[in-house]
């Protein structure tokens, strides 16, 4: 009876065109850690906060820069970009919009807490120019910070100020603030429910300032309830059963008998994600392995080894049932700065992999631990079971530790770890965004190697991310060109593939398919 006066509710002043409420029933196979906004850089914890907050700089249907909370912005000097913001926008409690919120935004992603800093590495500061007028203020000119701005939500200072949220929850130490299950901004749907791990239900924010742009015209969904739902059998079960709407991870074996199914939908496309195995080339010692006071990380040889050993055709045809694109570099071709001439696998040959670690002092192999996610990336621990057992073939005995996504966050973001696989996205679809967070040396600098857990360290790769940082034209493009290829030569990852994406719906749901692997629900319509 109170879900059916909630959406008799609803039903009443939705704007515009909506005669009545449409609940879109979603589910993936892993839920956020958190609500803050600017605490954990993570696609599952996006997935959400998109719906709830907006940017600056907003991402169009085909993965351009569109107006935002700023309806224009302009680089005045080369130090400084302005941006004019939207005017009668309010957060969802109610408070009015403005410049010092973006200006407290700015600074909170730039605390310590924050998984976000690679976003705001450049800036100096913020500054209230006009009541709707911020000036960013950058160390050095940074020709993509449009781009960077447009992963940066915006926050109310009054409530975070009211709510002892002014920086970031520390995921790392398992903090509990507000933030964590609680948020207050200005998008498309606001959140009125959080049930970590069981469901979140978010309602359309019918003052939302988006509502009459054309790409959000024709929307009309007025309710999103999210569950996860781990296992993929339960998943697909309920989807096919009309339980739930939208599935973002339909599991690759399912795609055939969803293609067939009556009343269902699969849309398919590339995915900005290359998924990859990053190793600790830093220790002395592992911290998971058998080999006592060496690292036989630290020696290319043994990374050359255990890349070479690694059958990824395999892999695509039997593990990813063709539904991924095979490469040999750090970012797929969408991304501004990918070369194919530097997009070259090592072979698969096992036996030069057995002759590589005999040279490095392991003729019989050695033991190490792999840790790998089990519900993030599409059959991600399948993956990890195949690289295993090619591993043993070689003499590498590798034991598997899969786990749910937020332990194995928390894990390696502790640096506790010897090798892991990770999957990595580009928002900015900018090669800086993926050499400053995976490759540049940790010195403390704002973004510097914030996801670089093997802790590689390059002084020329330090230096020609430092170039792609504050040079644009052909000095620029050379920088990514030969960090491209010191990025093959060096072997600090093992890459596997591009990630192509399914999403799975009831056939009376239209919402584009995003190459993000990021579903608007604001785009979104129900018949």
């Amino acid at each position: 009876m109170r879900k059916l006066l909630m959406a008799a509710a609803l039903a009443v002043g939705l704007g515009a065109g909506l005669a009545e409420a449409r609940t879109v029933r979603w589910a993936a196979s892993g839920d956020p850690n958190t609500m803050d906004p600017h605490s954990q850089n993570v696609g599952t914890v996006t997935m959400v906060l998109q719906q709830i907050y907006d940017p600056l700089i907003q991402r169009s249907q085909d993965l351009g820069l569109a107006p935002g909370l700023a309806t224009r912005w302009e680089q005045v000097e080369p130090n400084r970009w302005r941006f004019w913001l939207r005017e009668g926008v309010k957060f969802h409690e109610g408070q009015a919009f403005g410049a010092e919120d973006v200006v407290f935004s700015i600074t909170r992603a730039q605390q310590p807490t924050s998984n976000y800093a690679i976003y705001v590495d450049t800036i100096d500061r913020a500054v209230q120019v006009e009541p709707l007028v911020v000036d960013i203020i950058t160390r050095v000119p940074d020709p993509i910070l449009p781009n960077k701005i447009a992963s940066v939500f915006i926050m109310s200072r009054a409530w975070s100020e009211q709510n002892n949220a002014t920086r970031p929850q520390n995921t790392r130490a398992r903090e509990e603030m507000h933030t964590t299950r609680n948020t207050n901004g200005t998008g498309a749907f606001r959140l009125q429910l959080r049930e970590p791990d069981v469901r979140t239900v978010m309602v359309r924010n019918t003052d939302w300032w988006g509502w009459n742009e054309p790409a959000s015209r024709e929307g009309n969904i007025t309710e999103i309830v999210f569950r996860p739902i781990s296992s993929d059998a339960t998943r697909i079960a309920a989807l096919l059963s009309g339980e739930v709407d939208f599935v973002l991870d339909p599991p690759l074996q399912d795609l055939n008998r969803l293609r067939a199914a009556q009343g269902i939908r699969v849309l398919e496309g590339p995915e900005v994600r290359t998924i990859f195995l990053s190793m600790d080339v830093h220790r002395d010692e592992l911290l998971y392995s058998d080999v006592r006071g060496r690292n036989p990380l630290k020696d290319l040889r043994v990374r050359q080894a255990l890349y070479q050993a690694i059958d990824i055709q395999a892999i695509h045809r039997t593990t990813m049932r063709n539904q991924s694109v095979v490469t040999g570099t750090l970012f797929p071709p969408q991304v501004n700065g990918y070369s194919r001439e530097e997009d070259v696998r090592l072979p698969y040959d096992q036996a030069r992999a057995r002759a590589l670690l005999a040279e490095a002092g392991y003729p019989n192999g050695f033991g190490i631990t792999l840790d790998c996610p089990n519900n993030r990336y599409i059959n991600d621990e399948q993956i990890c079971q195949a690289i295993v057992a090619m591993w043993a073939r070689i003499g590498v005995r590798a034991q598997l530790n899969a786990m749910p996504l937020a332990p194995f966050f928390a894990k390696i973001q502790r640096d506790d770890t010897s090798i892991y696989l990770l999957g990595w996205g580009v928002p900015t679809l900018d090669a800086l965004y993926s050499f400053q967070s995976l490759l540049r040396s940790r010195d403390g600098g704002q973004g510097n190697g914030i996801w670089n857990y093997g802790r590689y360290s390059n002084p020329r790769m330090d230096q020609l991310i430092d170039i792609m940082t504050t040079q644009s034209g052909a000095p620029r493009d050379a920088a990514i060109r030969e960090a491209l290829r010191i990025y093959r030569e060096d072997v600090p990852h093992i890459p596997l593939h591009h990630q192509m994406i399914p999403w799975a719906m009831r056939s009376n749901l239209t919402i584009p398919h995003m190459a993000n692997n990021q579903p608007y629900f604001r785009w979104a319509r129900m018949n």
